[in-house]
């Protein structure tokens, strides 16, 4: 019974909400079943060649994906520079100038507090804390709710 074929096995996954959606989007209009879907889309990502599609065309659909993905961080980061560079800008153009007197005493400090940071940027980017982060488990504050 070599020829006979096998029955298929049941796979349960757990979708986004997002993904789900877009799942009963595309079957609905192809009239195909959710299930059919996602096994031509398992076949088609695991082997694009057997599903029948274009190994040239998935390579190159996968290069655009990629390519919108690098402008998008590429963008992000020009703002992340800009914002960060217009920051100190206007942070030198407000802060008065030091009298000769004190002018020493003020680079020594300034010297230790930027060891200090480098330190502690250092010990953030070693352990992925980052901003983002704090900024998020942050409770809100009473005033800002409605």
């Amino acid at each position: 019974m070599s020829g006979a074929r096998q029955k298929k096995k049941r796979l349960s996954v757990y979708l986004e909400p997002h993904l789900w959606k877009g799942l009963r989007t595309q079957a609905a209009r192809r009239s195909m079943s959710d299930s059919l879907l996602a096994e031509a889309a398992i076949a088609a990502w695991l082997d694009p060649e057997s599903a029948g599609g274009d190994p040239k065309a998935s390579l190159d659909a996968a290069v655009q994906r990629l390519d919108r993905r690098q402008a998008r961080i590429e963008r992000d980061l020009s703002i992340s520079v800009e914002t960060l560079a217009l920051f100190i800008r206007l942070w030198f153009t407000s802060m008065p100038g030091l009298p000769d007197s004190i002018a020493a005493a003020a680079r020594a400090q300034g010297a230790e507090r930027y060891d200090r940071f480098v330190e502690m940027l250092g010990r953030r980017l070693a352990s992925d804390k980052r901003f983002r982060t704090d900024v998020e488990r942050e409770p809100p504050d009473e005033a800002d709710s409605p």
